[in-house]
């Protein structure tokens, strides 16, 4: 999708022993910006296509966006858009034309959003666990660290409260064990 001199872009053509397949490849970077400019479908695409000036033709897919009357398909168009433009044009830019608060209730902005939330709350959870049972046991031998990392959110929270009832390293072993069987 991003403009590169990577001959696998260029290849139109897979050979083997048994087969021969022809295909075409779409390098977005040469297509015209007009064939995808005036399909609301396409239009995301649109901020990856051939032009002399980048910014003014995030500009026209922003106007494009902005003048769709239903409000879900604008949102998505506008998620949609952010995510590819993303590829080839800053972050200030792209908020700068494109109005962040209709992107930000797209469905695929909300679904990113979410993944980030629980990555963000599964990072601090096995934060937290990782000082206590530093607190309580001293140094974690990696391999207790890494079985600790693969757990769940609830089995991390599970872990914060099976530590009150834990004496030694034995018994967090056990735990981990235990865990993993289930």
């Amino acid at each position: 999708m991003q403009e590169t001199d990577d001959e696998i872009a260029f290849t139109e053509e897979y050979l083997d022993d048994t087969t021969i397949h022809r295909y075409r490849v779409v390098r977005m970077w040469e297509q015209d910006s007009g064939l995808f400019l005036n399909n609301l479908n396409l239009l995301p695409l649109a901020t990856l296509t051939r032009t002399d000036s980048p910014q003014a033709l995030l500009s026209q897919v922003a106007e494009k966006v902005a003048k769709i009357l239903d409000r879900e398909t604008k949102q998505n168009i506008a998620g949609y858009t952010e995510i590819l433009a993303g590829l080839r044009f800053d972050k200030t830019l792209i908020r700068q034309m494109l109005s962040e608060d209709i992107m930000q209730e797209s469905v695929i902005y909300q679904d990113i959003l979410q993944k980030g939330q629980e990555q963000g709350k599964k990072q601090e959870a096995f934060s937290l666990c990782m000082s206590l049972l530093e607190e309580r046991f001293g140094e974690i031998d990696d391999s207790i660290s890494q079985k600790v990392q693969a757990l769940n959110i609830e089995q991390l929270e599970a872990l914060c409260r099976a530590l009150l009832r834990m004496s030694e390293v034995d018994n967090l072993v056990a735990w981990l064990d235990e865990q993993q069987s289930m």
